[in-house]
Order: C-alpha cells, then structure tokens, then sequence
C-alpha cells in the first residue's frame, strides 16, 4: 500500500498536499466542523505537586489554553461565517482527565447535553489515563464522537527530563495500547524546535509517533517562548529556527515520512500575539501555511512520499 502512496498523491487529500484534519472532518460530518477551545478548570499533575510545580517548561501559566472561551460566545461567532457548522468541544487547558471519574463523567456530560455539540476533543497527558477515566471514554466513545488529545513533545528522554514533563515514552506506549484496544482514537503532539535537539533527533520523533498503533492524527507545534512560561526565565532569547524558511523545510520532510492515513491536526505554533517572545515570526501563521504548501508543490511532495512500513 505505502508503494502506490510514494508515487502518486491519494485522492483522499482533497487539494492539499496532506491529509488535513478539516478534510477528515469535513468528509465525516458532512459540513465543515469547529473546535471550541473550553476550559474544564483542570490542572496538571507537575503543577499541584504530585510529580512537579511549574509546568513543562513550554507551558504558559493557562495551561496552554489562550484561546478558550464560553462554548454560547464561540458559537455566536462562527455561525456568522459558517450557519451550518457542526462542533466539538474541546477541552483544552492543562490535563483534562486528571479528576476522579465522577467529576470528569460530570464535566463531559454537561458539555454534551449542548444540543449543538456533536463530540468531545480531550486533551490530556499519557500518564493519566486511569483505568476508571478510560473506561468512561470508552462508554463516551459508544454513543458520542470522541477523541484523546495526549502531549508526547518528544521521544528523547534528556530533551523530556529537561522540559519537566515528569513521564517516560512506556508510559507513552502504554497508553497508546489501551486507547487503540477501546477503539478510541488519539492525536499526538510533538513540538519541533526544542532546545539541544538536532533536525534528526525531531524526525526520529516523528517516525516513532508515525509508527504508533492505532494513531488517529499528529499535531507538529513550532516552539513558542512565551510569556508566563519557565522558558520565558531560562531560553527568552532562544530561536529554534533562524528563519520560516528553514521552519517550512523541515516540516515538508516530517510530511513526506508520515503515513497518508494519518491526520493532520497542525503544522506550526499558535501562540497569542502579546503573549510571544520568540520567535518574532511564529504570529504569521498563515504565511507559514502558505509557504509549507508552496513548498509541497514545488518539490511534487505530499504527506507519506517517503514513508515506508
């Protein structure tokens, strides 16, 4: 199958060049379909203390949430644009399965019983999804759309040690293995750009998230510094990249190893403009987009090129 793939772009890509996560959506509900960043007022099991204080280094002090807001305001909003969308909730801030089961089962339940939301997005860490918080995903993912949302960042255990994450890649792997046997699917996040990693050390995270049984999709985050965070005290001056250009070129060559199945979910950073310190360029998201689909095109390249089972 990954030969027909590394000859000729799939069909199923609509346009792009990559399997966008809007293109799987769109193809699956039948209208274009929202994300609505909520806040679950969760924390995080290296912020209260049970493993760490602080954070990961990258985090900003919302937990990685600026963009959350009351799911009634975002709705008014979009269905200006988009009269027929359909939405997910997503509960974005910090780790939103750290709770005991019933607190969770509440908080998920009362976002459903919207009549406008279609599904659930979690976003959570590896190392906290109990048995009793996969079970109630499991009967979610029977009677709703659902997916899990989980932050690997990296597979290199200095580079994890460093950022403060405080779980190792079994953990990872453990968790993968019981979301796949429950027939939930799950989207991994990588940040490309952290410090003391080599371009090859970032495509070998790639690859081994590629390869992952049962994965659903993969979100590639340029590293942001941003204000609120550990980095904002430790890397404030750091750039991951010295330019777009060379941002774009390595994202182009993370596309070509991935499997065509899997979806995109993002490809750069999105922090908040008053909020980010480096680097200077990250905020023009669009530009960056545009140039890594320049660059598909050019190159006559497309996600799974040159992958290989």
């Amino acid at each position: 199958m990954s030969e027909i793939f590394n000859t000729k772009k799939p069909d199923f890509f609509g346009e792009s060049r990559f399997y966008s996560a809007s293109t799987w959506l769109k193809n699956n509900f039948g209208h274009k379909t929202i994300k609505l960043a909520i806040d679950g007022g969760f924390t995080c099991p290296n912020r209260d203390g049970s493993k760490s204080t602080g954070g990961c280094t990258f985090c900003s002090d919302t937990g990685s949430g600026e963009f959350a807001s009351s799911i009634d305001e975002q709705i008014e909003l979009y269905a200006r644009k988009w009269p027929n969308a359909k939405y997910l909730a997503y509960f974005q801030n910090h780790t939103n399965t750290y709770a005991p089961a019933e607190e969770l089962r509440k908080k998920y339940y009362e976002v459903l019983a919207n009549p406008k939301v279609e599904g659930l997005v979690i976003g959570t860490r590896p190392d906290c999804l109990s048995k009793d918080a996969l079970d109630l995903l499991e009967e979610i993912n029977k009677t709703h759309f659902l997916w899990i949302e989980m932050g690997l960042q990296t597979i290199h255990k200095e580079t994890s040690d460093n950022l403060n994450i405080c779980y190792d890649l079994s953990v990872y792997d453990k968790s993968c293995k019981e979301l796949a046997a429950r027939n939930i699917k799950f989207v991994v996040h990588l940040i490309l750009g952290l410090p003391g990693e080599t371009e090859d050390m970032m495509l070998d995270s790639v690859r081994y998230v590629a390869k992952t049984p049962g994965l659903f999709g993969m979100k590639l985050h340029l590293l942001n510094i941003v204000k609120g965070s550990q980095m904002e005290k430790t890397h404030y001056d750091y750039q991951p990249f010295d330019s777009i250009d060379s941002y774009v070129d390595l994202v182009v060559r993370c596309l070509e190893i991935i499997p065509p199945h899997i979806t995109i979910h993002r490809l750069t950073g999105d922090a908040p403009r008053p909020i980010l310190i480096s680097p200077p360029w990250s905020f023009n998201k669009r530009t960056i987009l545009n140039r890594i689909n320049e660059q598909l095109h050019l190159r006559n390249t497309w996600q799974g090129k040159k992958y290989n089972e």
